[in-house]
């Protein structure tokens, strides 16, 4: 035989099945994979390069690396599946194909469960192989057959690592017919094939890892083979000597190759026999309504009456597994549940869409039962609700249903119908609210919503379902996804004339997705007046102003406040000759009636918690305004109580939630005083479809921001900051007058460097700059504004309960400020720079690091901007900077990276109207300069032009604090 080319495995947990070749002379190939190999090996390595070397054990004790390629669990499940017994197919190959096999056995004879396991150091949901005695003897002997250089590569744990992925992958997909969408678990849902697993919290998974090994090894408990299996009766199970209807219980035996089937007595020898009826006899005295059940004469099942088979269901099953049986019963009883239908369809036509502004009515609507997807007529209600017992016969199928309900369902329908032919309209909020709530003024819940426009979204979703819309071409802006998903959900809700509550987190554009809504709905040639009345606290007019010239510079804005605003008769006509009115929540008030008198095509209502107190003047004008569309965008729907929640819903769609009081008894008090767990769900039901709600860490949103949020926080100069800034600015002007080299590394490029550390010790505090230990406030006053804010937003994290790590790149300055800072906080901090000790250095990281260690951390960068892991902070401040992202990146990088669990904030310090604003600014928006800091820090700085310069550094008249 010609000797050839071999293929060779070894699995390595966490990472795969690692393929590396031989050549004919059984040398390890290096580079590429060599060829001759049999097809399916060469049609999985195709195009493949041996990259990664690995160790192997070779004959006897000696070990050598080797070339290889790696393969994930589903292409090495692939490739095993195909492997035959070439020559060229190693002998490891064949083991993992042995193993594959039998693994596959067990997850087609159902020994598997679901478990939570910890994977790369992370929590993961998984299916995991179930240890029952079959598997440990068959484990036992798959190790004792291991080729040795499996063995010797590792112990077994890999071999069992090997059968659990494999487990893991097998069972993924015999689930892939499963919508995930309609698993609502977020534990099951990440069983399903291309999903990943739910974050889960330390605490969570722990409890989830033990409930479900508690629920296997419960499953394992006798070991037993017997299984019995509800068949629905035909007319062979029927007893002809009295006509009643039966249904056969199997009896069946689960082995390791053929699970569930049928006991044939003669194919069994007399111990497989003893060994089976000693189970049946262990399942009757489980279940003892079995002794009164007929036998069929050519098997050991049972042939049931249909109040046994009730009792079965009510108790039997339940008992039958404690005992250690398996019953599975028909999918029709399991699956199918009588609900509630409501169809209808809007008043003037099929095709209207029914408005929610005004609730209002529908007349054309009839109420039905369904038994899983049947309706039924009313022939067919009062035959069901004849049959007795629970288990009923309807269409010719079996389904289980409570006559209790059925009787009340049928009453329900006849009164409805009976209000239906009376002429008595629906109220489309009390419908809506019956529809939703599912709470018990309805004697069963509503399973589907036919021919009700929007209500029909609702029910099928739990959301409306919003078309796919372009971003209006005149918005100067690219949406992000989240924010472009937000814009087709307000188009929508404005076309069906229904509220909208825009509630996403601080800082994910809430104005962007406004601005989009006007500018879709707003044509060229559209001569209809669509003006907006935007109503808002006065702190943020003018950014308002700023963001449409900005990101709309098309929309013609009108700002309504001050004493020189539009009086009546003037108002009006100029509000129809603009697109957008601004005014204040106070003008609001004040001019009640004659921002009344307009018929505005939108209200949109910005912090809308302003406004919660529905008793206020505010509050009650706003409500008083006239708009065919609403719109409230708040980042705090709920501040204090759920009455903020109905207030804010109850401004854009007036009595959808009822009245305070209803609000109250249904939702507000068994949430707030029970912790009610069902109000919790039946309120999120009613207030989720006109809410949309995003946060930072939600999934959906963190794939498309930036890994972090970097927020610039500005601080003004004290008079005392600003004399010192002046007086530096003037002697760098001075000195470079004088200077004539301007050559790198000159006299000019150190007087600009030493200029610039001035002026950053100007900006952090008067007393690092001079250096003569004055402190850090004079005469109770506060000498520094970046101290200040540093001060206050310290105290805010710290009674919050969590972490900063706050960097400076002035070792001087840090020991200046942490005395003051700890007994500003009442608590000690710590000083983590380059004059420490290495043992004194890990002392401090190490006790940041612990759950009660210090709440803040000052770190010079130098010391603490690499090479550290602080993830026990979520809050990143640089109060001094060092103008090149990517040491500032670094640093953060120390609390934002593997093991950190919540949210991290990086807040960068610069001071209004001084060189650190502008060249912030410069940074921001000119990339070119920002790839060139990265590389060059500050440099750029020094061979700056003397006029350029002086107007980076000058200082602005903005820049002193009041």
């Amino acid at each position: 035989m010609v000797a050839t080319a071999a293929a060779h495995a070894l699995w390595r947990s966490g990472v795969g099945l690692s393929l590396w070749f031989t050549d004919a002379d059984g040398q390890p190939c290096t580079g590429h994979v060599p060829d001759g190999l049999p097809e399916p090996i060469a049609t999985a390595v195709s195009g493949r390069s041996l990259r990664r070397t690995i160790t192997v054990a070779g004959p006897g004790p000696t070990r050598r690396d080797v070339s290889s390629l790696t393969l994930g669990p589903a292409a090495s499940c692939d490739l095993l599946r195909s492997v035959n017994d070439d020559p060229a197919v190693g002998g490891e190959l064949r083991y993992y194909r042995f193993l594959l096999e039998s693994t596959e056995r067990f997850v087609s004879a159902g020994a598997v469960a679901p478990a939570v396991n910890r994977v790369a150091g992370e929590w993961a949901v998984r299916w995991a192989p179930l240890t029952t005695a079959g598997w440990r003897a068959w484990l036992s002997t798959a190790i004792a057959s291991a080729p040795p250089v499996i063995l010797e590569n590792g112990d077994s744990t890999a071999i069992m690592d090997f059968c659990g992925e494999m487990t893991d992958h097998l069972c993924r997909i015999r689930c892939s017919d499963i919508a995930p969408h309609s698993v609502r678990s977020s534990l099951v849902r990440g069983l399903l094939p291309d999903t990943d697993s739910p974050e889960m919290s330390a605490e969570r998974a722990a409890s989830a890892a033990a409930a479900w090994a508690s629920w296997a090894d419960g499953l394992r408990q006798g070991e037993s083979a017997l299984v019995l299996r509800l068949c629905e009766p035909d007319e062979d199970d029927n007893d002809d000597s009295d006509l009643v209807t039966r249904w056969r219980l199997q009896v069946c035996r689960r082995t390791m190759d053929r699970p569930d089937q049928p006991v044939e007595l003669r194919r069994l020898d007399p111990h497989q026999i003893d060994e089976i009826t000693t189970e049946v006899a262990g399942a009757v005295r489980a279940f003892p309504d079995l002794k009164a059940a007929h036998h069929d004469h050519h098997s050991l099942d049972f042939l049931l009456s249909t109040d046994t088979v009730l009792a079965l269901l009510d108790t039997g099953v339940a008992a039958l597994a404690d005992a250690g049986f398996e019953v599975l019963l028909p999918r029709s009883i399991a699956h199918v549940r009588p609900t509630l239908t409501l169809r209808g369809k809007p008043e003037g036509g099929p095709r209207s869409r029914a408005v929610m502004v005004g609730l209002g009515e529908i007349r054309d609507f009839q109420w039905q039962l369904a038994l899983g997807d049947d309706i039924l007529d009313a022939s067919e209600l009062e035959a069901l609700a004849r049959q007795k017992g629970d288990l009923v016969r309807i269409r010719g199928k079996w389904v289980r249903a409570d006559n209790a309900a059925l009787s009340r369902s049928a009453a329900f329908i006849q009164t409805q119908r009976a209000l239906a032919e009376s002429g008595q309209p629906a109220d489309m909020g009390e419908l809506f609210n019956l529809v939703t709530d599912g709470d018990d003024r309805l004697p069963l819940p509503v399973g589907r919503v036919e021919g009700l426009s929007w209500l029909d979204d609702i029910k099928r979703g739990g959301q409306l379902a919003p078309p796919p819309l372009e971003a209006p071409a005149s918005l100067r802006a690219e949406l992000r996804p989240y924010q472009h998903r937000g814009m087709e959900w307000l188009r929508h809700l404005s076309s069906l004339g229904i509220g909208a509550v825009l509630a996403d987190d601080m800082g994910l554009g809430k104005t962007i997705q406004v601005l989009a809504l006007i500018c879709g709905e707003r044509a060229p040639d559209d001569v209809v007046s669509r003006t907006t009345l935007l109503v808002c606290p006065m702190s943020v007019v003018g950014n308002w102003e700023r963001e449409i010239t900005k990101f709309a510079p098309h929309l013609t804005v009108l700002v309504h406040h001050g004493p020189g605003r539009l009086t009546k008769g003037h108002l009006e006509p100029a509000a129809a000759k603009v697109d957008v009115v601004i005014t204040t929540f106070a003008i609001a008030s004040r001019d009640r009636a004659l921002l009344s008198a307009v018929k505005w095509d939108r209200l949109v209502v910005d912090e809308a918690q302003h406004i919660k107190n529905v008793n206020t003047a505010q509050s009650k004008a706003v409500r008083a305004m006239s708009a065919r569309h609403r719109v409230a965008l708040t980042g705090t729907p709920v501040e204090n109580r759920l009455e903020d929640l109905r207030s804010v819903i109850d401004l854009v769609n007036p009595g959808l939630l009822g009245t305070a009081s209803v609000f109250k008894n249904r939702y507000a008090e068994p949430i707030e005083r029970e912790r009610d767990r069902d109000a919790v769900r039946r309120l999120s039901a009613v207030t989720s479809p006109f809410i949309l709600r995003r946060v930072k860490t939600d999934p959906s949103v963190i794939s498309d921001l930036p890994e972090k949020t970097e927020l610039t926080v500005r601080a003004n100069l004290t008079v005392e900051q600003a004399g010192l800034y002046r007086a530096v600015i003037d002697d760098l002007m001075d000195a470079l007058g004088k200077g004539e080299s301007r050559q790198p590394g000159s006299e000019r490029r150190r007087t600009v460097f030493a200029a610039l550390t001035r002026l950053k010790q100007i900006c952090n505090h008067p007393a690092h700059y001079l250096g003569d230990g004055s402190p850090i406030l004079r005469r109770n006053e506060h000498r520094s504004g970046k101290v200040e804010l540093l001060a206050d937003m310290l105290e805010n994290i710290v009674a919050d309960g969590e972490r900063a790590l706050v960097f400076t790149q002035f070792t001087a300055f840090g020991t200046m400020l942490e005395p003051w800072l700890s007994d500003r906080l009442g608590h000690p901090l710590s000083f983590l720079h380059g004059g420490l000790s290495r043992p004194a250095r890990d002392k401090l990281v190490a006790e940041f690091g612990e759950a009660d260690g210090p709440p803040v951390m000052m770190a010079s960068l130098k010391a603490g901007g690499t090479g550290l892991n602080l993830t026990a902070a979520n809050h990143v401040v640089h109060f001094d900077r060092w103008w090149n992202p990517a040491v500032e990146n670094q640093a953060t990088d120390r609390v934002y990276r593997i093991g950190q669990e919540r949210r991290v904030e990086v807040r960068k310090f610069v001071c209004v109207g001084t060189l650190e604003e502008r060249i912030d600014q410069l940074i921001s928006d000119k990339r070119e300069l920002s790839e060139l800091t990265v590389a060059t820090g500050e440099n750029w700085l020094a061979d700056t032009g003397d006029d350029e310069l002086y107007e980076l550094m000058r200082l602005h008249d903005e820049a002193v604090s009041e």
